[in-house]
């Protein structure tokens, strides 16, 4: 079962495809992290956010995770505002659980 809420319905194939990828992680907390982003943003995003998006979900999910729960520094080739947007949003979530 997926955690999905949001129907992928009025999306382009592009967001459809990445909607998808980010609830698919293969880490259960990837998946709420990346996927629950996702349902929020994905309509919004603009291209190049979409791209950094991809680019985050082509990492190895323990990296990625890592560096959106700040348990290590996130490389400079890989810091980004959505990085930072995607960081937040997790600690937001955090915080009413």
């Amino acid at each position: 079962m997926t955690g999905i809420t949001r129907s992928s319905e009025g999306l382009d194939p592009r967001r459809r495809r990445i909607l998808f990828r980010s609830w698919h992680r293969g880490i259960r907390e990837m998946d709420l992290i990346m996927g629950r982003f996702a349902e929020t943003t994905i309509a919004d995003m603009t291209d190049a956010e979409l791209d950094t998006f991809e680019q985050l979900m082509d990492l190895p999910d323990p990296d990625v995770l890592a560096w959106i729960t700040g348990e290590q520094e996130t490389p400079p080739e890989y810091r980004s505002a959505l990085l930072d947007r995607l960081r937040a949003f997790h600690l937001k979530l955090g915080d009413h659980r």
